[in-house]
């Protein structure tokens, strides 16, 4: 492509609301423009790079016999009602009404259509098992849209289904997917960790996520220093014993604590450690009150809070309405004296804790020498806290490292929770109505484009993979001289000839902007053909990978770039 000719309109600057590094350059580098919040419009350059992506997945997903089809992103309420998802996912769903007063949403996600689509076509047990994936656009009304595409409103995915008779063809068809991810993510050039990860609104039971490790990941991914273990952080569990001390139990104590309602306020007030508090949170849920406890330098893990009690969604308790349904003041909760509603789930870590500190139930007040068992009883002790880095794992005992990840897919195991409510069934080999077992497996192709780019940038701009580049030569044509021009035409036409895109500035610019714009595009192997190099019948090789130069004699160089280029990451 001739850059003349090309719309790729880069930037000097750097826009103001841009955080991250994959939301600056996508937009100085002219893959991108913003048109709303959370809201953008890919450019040649940045689409070229996303269908790079979309090629790669494609591939990966024929060679494992998933059938590619397209299903509408509009989709008729009726059907989450019908799987019981329509209250459940929340306020993320966008939601709409047509002129006829009819719900309907943008899809986020496509288990209910797919499942439609198959229940009335699907009979026997001969008919199992196929995967149909898509790639499309999908929708999530985010409450806070941040981070370009990482975090938007409006974005492309890869989703597939698969369909099986029962749950050892279900385990089959996950592998395959598995295996399938971790060829893609490596053909794409990512450094990436598989780590075991919540369901979430998706439902159904194992799961896993590709996390591509960044500094700007928005989740942590935990992983032991000897072992395969890995897990992300809302799941991850240590080897971890909390036993109690031998300090003799002291009389409980109830202290007007004025203004101090925080963890920190606390332990400044009683001159302890934040190891002897007892960190009290309430939540609402659909069967009432839950408090929450545990030791104060612990953070409470919502994901394991929620799992256990079996729930979709988990809100903090409204002050208001707890005061008036218990009489508890919010930020001075505590489980000593708690009503009955209220059930009382504790992590082991406050269970351990000896002569510590609790909310009294009321403003500016607390317990002191506060001791589990003796002081109050808890209706279940479970593991819902967020481990710490250097605890020890949960598999073999070695040290557990965390550092930050951005998830590009996620696989998961959802068995019946779709064809049970939808009602899609078969018949076995022994005449009989059996539930289709199913699985999905997702990527974001936009994130994984701005992912790489997370890990490949420098102070001057992206440094591509050469399997996802937009180009994978860019051509400086450095003046105007006719013989200049003749052998940078000559090369751009024998590279493309040869089936080696080639990005060809040919534009009427100075040096200055033209190797600015090609480290900001940051194609593989830049060819600089100016007069001094041609003097020496050379032309001027960078590699943008390794900054290193070079340069190679002007007839036939085609040979030599595409070596080059072989060697590149």
């Amino acid at each position: 492509m001739k850059m003349s000719q090309m719309y790729s309109p880069t930037l000097k600057e750097t826009p103001a609301d841009a955080e991250v590094v994959s939301h600056q350059l996508m937009l100085r580098a002219g893959l991108m423009r913003k048109l709303g919040s959370g809201i953008y419009s890919h450019l040649p350059l940045g689409y070229k790079v996303i269908q790079k992506v979309e090629d790669i997945i494609r591939e990966e997903m024929n060679k494992a016999g998933a059938q590619e089809v397209l299903l509408p992103a509009l989709q008729p309420a009726e059907l989450w009602k019908e799987s019981n998802r329509w209250a459940d996912y929340g306020p993320e769903l966008m939601r709409l009404e047509d002129r006829h007063k009819r719900d309907f949403c943008l899809g986020p996600t496509h288990e209910e259509v797919i499942t439609d689509l198959i229940k009335d076509e699907v009979r026997s047990y001969k008919d199992l098992p196929f995967n149909l994936y898509q790639i499309q656009t999908k929708f999530r009304d985010e409450i806070r849209p941040r981070f370009g595409v990482l975090r938007s409103r409006e974005f492309i995915m890869k989703d597939a289904y698969s369909f099986n008779p029962d749950k050892e063809s279900l385990d089959e068809s996950y592998e395959k997917m598995y295996d399938s991810y971790v060829e893609i993510f490596d053909r794409c050039g990512l450094d990436f960790r598989t780590v075991v990860a919540d369901n979430g609104p998706i439902g159904g039971t194992d799961s896993h996520e590709f996390m591509v490790l960044a500094d700007s990941g928005e989740d942590t991914v935990v992983f032991c220093s000897e072992c395969d273990y890995s897990a992300n952080l809302e799941l991850a569990d240590s080897d971890i014993e909390f036993t109690t001390t031998d300090d003799k139990p002291q009389e409980l104590e109830k202290v007007e604590t004025p203004g101090a309602d925080t963890i920190e306020d606390l332990a400044e007030f009683f001159n302890c450690s934040t190891k002897k508090l007892l960190k009290s949170l309430i939540y609402q849920t659909q069967d009432g009150y839950v408090l929450a406890l545990v030791r104060g330098d612990y953070q409470l893990n919502e994901v394991k809070l929620r799992n256990f009690l079996g729930t979709a969604a988990l809100e903090m308790a409204p002050a208001e309405e707890l005061f008036n349904d218990t009489g508890i003041v919010t930020g001075f909760a505590g489980p000593v004296d708690i009503p009955d509603e209220v059930r009382v789930i504790a992590d082991p870590s406050a269970m351990a804790v000896v002569n510590g500190v609790t909310g009294a139930n009321e403003a500016d007040y607390h317990y002191t020498n506060v001791n589990p068992e003796r002081d109050f009883t808890v209706d279940a002790i479970v593991d819902i806290r967020e481990i710490k880095e250097g605890e020890p794992c949960i598999d073999c005992g070695a040290e557990l490292t965390m550092t930050r990840g951005i998830e590009v897919g996620q696989v998961f195991k959802l068995g019946t929770k779709y064809s049970d409510s939808m009602k899609a069934t078969y018949i076995d080999d022994n005449g009989k109505s059996q539930s289709i077992f199913m699985g999905c497996y997702g990527i974001g192709v936009t994130r994984t484009v701005a992912a790489a780019i997370e890990q490949n940038h420098d102070d001057y701009g992206i440094i591509w993979p050469k399997s996802i580049a937009p180009y994978s030569v860019h051509i400086m044509q450095l003046g105007n001289d006719e013989e200049i021009k003749r052998v940078s035409e000559d090369l751009y036409t024998a590279l493309n000839q040869t089936g080696l895109e080639a990005l060809y500035d040919d534009r009427s610019e100075r040096a200055g902007v033209k190797f600015n714009d090609a480290d900001l595009i940051g194609c593989p192997i830049q060819v600089i053909i100016g007069k001094n190099s041609l003097e020496d019948n050379k032309l001027e090789i960078k590699l943008r990978q390794t900054d290193e130069k070079l340069k190679i004699n002007a007839d036939n160089p085609v040979p030599k770039i595409k070596e080059l280029l072989a060697k590149q990451n």
